[in-house]
This record gives structure tokens, C-alpha cells and sequence, in this order.
């Protein structure tokens, strides 16, 4: 079956009309959404509450509109990253697998869509190769629920994880266990790194599980594709794997680049590329019309302190912590790039792309 993907705008905290307005024209049913994955509006750290209030408006509009229940509806992945720094607007991203009436005959691949629920992720699995184990698996599983046989097939996966808070922290200690990190800002860098390691295994981007002293450490160990953000809303890694398959009808493409650093705009413009876009060699964001839905971004300040040479300050500065200097500046770099300020960027890329840079994935219409 084809899959429809649309943006919509967050027009408050806990606004949902985009998604209701999508149901009502037709574009696709209730019953047919898959995941959503967007940006809200609140600090991005631990306790940012906006996340679960996005999660509750879009859920109950798929819940009024549809016929499924609510346990069902708790099912659909819902990746909430928080923090709309800078330029930033709040959005989200939905996917909908829609009938063949609403696909297109092509021998090309096209974009499809798996998810997944990993095993339930324990406190002391966090940061450890339990972790990277547990994810590998349900990505294997969503990509296999996607149609995609074949790893270079595979642009983007974002991942939302648990995060450690005091009491999943006190949990473990109860239990005689330790925990890789009682700073709970900090494991949400873990989590997401984490993450990344266990895609990279899933699809081959590293060929083992790393030893528990590389976890963090080994910046040489990361995924090109992955997307990873963490949270208090869940227990186990929720999974939602994008790419092109053969049949899927798709309206659709999606591809995948890497940053090198945070100002790459070549990189943007390489993803997509990857999806199939042909511009210009100096492109610019007029050259893409109507044809993309969305960029994806993953960002980090560079731990060596330094943009090409010149030296950074975010990771030094006490007042403003850096995931938010960053996350602000890649999506300045980004809304300038495609002409929209409405770009999925979250921060905390640790094994996720190049030291310093981040992976970039782009869906856009094929047709």
C-alpha cells in the first residue's frame, strides 16, 4: 500500500487542527495514520511537558476522527522532539499508509514506512550494549514491516527512547542494579547515542556491538541515518524506520546526507538530492517549488571547540546550555537553506553522524 505524508503547523501547545484538517479533506483517514513525528515548543530538556501535550491532542483527534481504540491508538509511534529554538516553528511530520486509489503505478521505489517496539528498555540497560541489542532488533523488525530488504534503502529512523530520571534511577539501585549516569540531562545524550549504536548495528554501519567503554566514547562508531531523541513519556525504544521500497506506490521519496558540521548546507542539499531531486549546482530554496515535505536533522556542538578552524564557545557558556545554541543555530542554517522555518532539528547526536555534524534526511513528492 502507498503512504501519504504531510507537515502540518503547531499552532499552540496543544494544538492538533493540522492533523484534524487532513482527516476531514479526505487526504487520508484517522484509522490510516502510522506515526507522527514533530517539534514542540518547550525547553527540550527532561522535564519538557509539551511533548506529552502534543502527544495527548494528536492522539485525541485520531481517537474522535477514527474508529480505533484508545489502546490501539497508544500504538501509533508519536516521536516528539522539544525545543524550538531560534527560528524554529513547532510542526509535525504524519505518515499514513492509504489505499492503492490514492498511489501511483512506478517501477521505481518508493516511500514506505515500518515501526516497531523494541523489548522494554530497563534503567540499567541505558548506555550499555543491552540497549544497543534491544534497538537493533525492532529496527530489523520495522524494516522488515516496511518491504525494505536492503539497508541502502533505508534514509532516516527516529527513535524515541526513555530517558533515566530519579526514579527510574532509584529503581535500579532497589533492585541491586547501577545506572551509566545519575545526571539525567546527560542521559538523555546516553539514550540517544545509545540508540544510534543499535541502528548502526541493525543496518551494518558498524559491524559489532561495541564494548561497554566505547558507548560515548568511540566517536568513530555512529549512524548516517539515525535520529534519535529520548523523553519521560515511554519504556522501551519506539521505532519508526523510513525509506523506498519496490511497490510501495508512493507519491513519495526519501534520501539521506550527512552535516559535516553545523553549517553544512551542502549536506541539506545532498539529502535532497538523495530523494531524487534534480537542482541546480548552486541551488537555491526556490528551485524546490512545492516538492518538499520535510527535512530531519540531528545536530551537536562539536566537542573540540572549534567551525572550521574558528573557535566555538556553547560548551562553555553557563548560562544558555548548548543543545539549545545549536539546535537554534542548525535551524537557522536550515530554514535558510530550503526557504522554511517549519525543519525537524534536535540535538543531542551523539553516534549519530560525524563528529561535530549530524545526519540529514529529506522526503519529497516524486511526481
Amino acid at each position: 500500500m502507498p503512504f501519504e505524508v504531510r507537515k502540518v503547523e503547531i499552532k499552540s501547545v496543544s494544538d492538533a487542527s493540522g492533523l484534524a484538517e487532513l482527516i476531514d479533506q479526505g487526504v487520508f483517514a484517522a484509522d490510516e495514520v502510522i506515526a507522527v513525528i514533530g517539534k514542540t515548543e518547550g525547553n527540550g530538556g527532561v522535564n519538557d511537558y509539551t511533548r506529552i501535550l502534543s502527544d495527548q491532542a494528536f492522539r485525541g483527534v485520531l481517537l474522535e476522527k477514527g474508529t480505533r481504540s484508545e489502546d490501539e491508538v497508544k500504538q501509533v509511534p508519536m516521536a516528539w522532539s522539544g525545543g524550538c529554538d531560534g527560528v524554529i516553528t513547532p510542526h509535525a511530520t504524519i505518515f499514513a499508509k492509504v489505499g492503492d486509489d490514492k498511489g501511483v503505478d512506478t517501477d521505481d521505489k518508493r516511500l514506505s514506512v515500518g515501526i516497531a517496539m523494541s523489548e522494554v528498555l530497563l534503567p540499567e540497560d541505558i548506555g550499555r550494549p543491552a540497549m544497543v541489542e534491544k534497538v537493533a532488533e525492532g529496527v530489523k523488525v520495522a524494516m522488515a514491516e516496511a518491504g525494505i530488504t536492503d539497508v541502502a534503502d533505508v534514509h532516516y529512523v527516529q527513535t524515541k527512547t526513555p530517558l533515566l530520571v530519579q526514579d527510574t534511577i532509584a529503581d535500579a539501585h532497589a533492585r541491586g542494579e547501577t545506572v551509566y549516569t545519575e545526571d539525567t540531562l546527560f542521559s538523555m545524550d546516553i539514550s540517544n547515542g545509545t540508540t544510534g549504536l543499535g541502528i548502526a548495528y541493525a543496518l551494518g554501519e558498524i559491524d559489532r556491538v561495541p564494548e561497554p567503554e566505547e558507548i560515548g566514547k568511540n566517536h568513530d562508531l555512529y549512524s548516517s541515518v539515525a535520529s534519535c531523541s529520548s523523553g519521560v513519556e515511554l519504556d522501551r525504544a519506539q521505532i519508526v524506520v523510513v525509506g523506498n521500497a519496490p511497490g510501495a506506490k508512493s507519491r513519495y521519496r526519501a534520501g539521506h546526507a550527512e552535516m559535516k558540521d553545523a553549517i553544512d548546507q551542502d549536506g541539506i542539499w545532498d539529502a535532497i538530492r538523495s530523494a531524487g531531486l534534480e537542482l541546480p549546482g548552486r541551488p537555491h530554496y526556490t528551485d524546490l517549488g512545492d516538492r518538499l515535505v520535510n527535512v530531519f536533522m540531528k545536530c551537536e556542538a562539536d566537542p573540540r571547540g572549534t567551525l572550521r578552524g574558528r573557535r566555538q564557545l556553547p560548551l562553555d557558556d553557563s548560562d544558555v546550555h548548548h543543545h539549545r545554541q545549536l539546535k537554534g543555530a542548525v535551524g537557522g542554517v536550515a530554514a535558510a537553506t530550503i526557504g522554511d522555518s517549519a525543519v525537524f532539528v534536535s540535538v543531542a547526536a551523539l553516534h549519530q553522524g560525524p563528529l561535530g555534524g549530524g545526519p540529514v534526511a529529506a522526503i519529497v513528492r516524486a511526481d
